[in-house]
């Protein structure tokens, strides 16, 4: 089985999160819980469906990723692109994504 993180957006702004160890909605892929085996994947599809229908955030998903060189990389390009950023500066505050974490 692959490994999979949930990610959504917060309902507040609109940002990609994922969920962490604790609970809580994070900003950064590389603190969210990874989910190895179905029993964990359904535990996360429970949380997302919870927080969800609490109003916390919108268009959860559960997402595919790999580990490598202790580094979690969403596997599809859309995910990728959630978890580094906008592919171009276009707001104060956001920078452009690392186009080596983009690249397939």
């Amino acid at each position: 089985m692959t490994d999979k993180v949930l990610t959504a957006n917060r309902l507040s702004d609109g940002i990609a999160v994922w969920l962490d160890a604790n609970g809580h909605w994070v900003e950064d892929l590389q603190d969210a819980i990874v989910a190895r085996h179905a029993e964990a994947v359904a535990s996360l599809e429970a949380i997302g469906k919870r927080d969800f229908a609490e109003n916390r955030v919108v268009d959860v998903a559960v997402i595919d990723v790999q580990e490598q060189d202790g580094k979690l990389w969403p596997l599809r390009l859309r995910e990728r692109i959630r978890a580094q950023g906008p592919t171009m500066e276009y707001a104060a505050g956001y920078r452009a994504a690392d186009p080596a974490f983009i690249a397939v």
